[in-house]
């Protein structure tokens, strides 16, 4: 087996970046992803990032066993990622009833929609969760971003954003959309809400 791939080494500029924002573009990668809306606290919201990471486990695990996808390599199980927006657009983003989200976590490039399929099935057999249904394997290209880090918690990101896109407009970019993404390098479970580590990024354009 080769080297493993661990994406803090290997593709630290995407998810190590420093607490300053910063325009990059990024390439497209390939995801399992499922949508939903709704406050994040809801137990749903559990079973949706619970089945995301069963089946990545899956399929970094595969290696024990005779199923191992063709190209498969050791690397490090990428972390959770969400694009949030909101259901009602004339309601405050401080409505946590009222986000609605895609997560995601990224997936080696090895997987193809027929192992990625094969997963699903392997993973429903082992750990039942009614949210396998409804996992998508899909590509995503963010292309032109700003991104930075932001250390501290999740109800404090809007002072980050707010530097990100000042920085923006002093580098001759401008905010595409009101989507945005979070990358979360910390386990919330672990982690005093201050010094939670989440990369925040929105699309840029000229």
């Amino acid at each position: 087996m080769s080297a493993k791939i661990d994406y803090k080494k290997h593709d630290k500029a995407l998810y190590l970046p420093k607490g300053e924002p910063v325009i990059l573009d990024v390439p497209a990668m390939p995801f399992v992803s499922i949508e939903g809306e709704g406050d994040p606290n809801r137990p749903e919201f559990a079973l949706e990032t619970g089945a995301l990471f069963a089946l990545s486990y899956a399929v970094k695990m595969s290696y024990r066993g005779s199923d191992a996808p063709e190209g498969y390599y050791d690397y490090t199980v990428y972390p959770l990622e969400g694009i949030w927006s909101l259901v009602d657009l004339t309601r405050p983003a401080t409505d946590k009833s009222n986000l609605k989200y895609k997560l995601m976590i990224r997936q080696p490039d090895f997987l193809t929609e027929e192992g990625f399929r094969y997963f699903v099935g392997k993973t429903a057999a082992k750990k039942p969760n009614p949210m396998l249904d409804r996992l998508k394997f899909i590509t995503i290209e963010d292309g032109p971003s700003c991104q930075m880090m932001h250390t501290g918690s999740y109800d404090d990101e809007t002072a980050s954003f707010e530097r990100m896109e000042a920085y923006c407009e002093e580098a001759g970019y401008r905010r595409a959309s009101k989507l945005h993404r979070e990358i979360y390098i910390s386990d919330r479970r672990r982690t005093a809400p201050e010094k939670l580590r989440t990369v925040l990024r929105f699309a840029v354009k000229k």
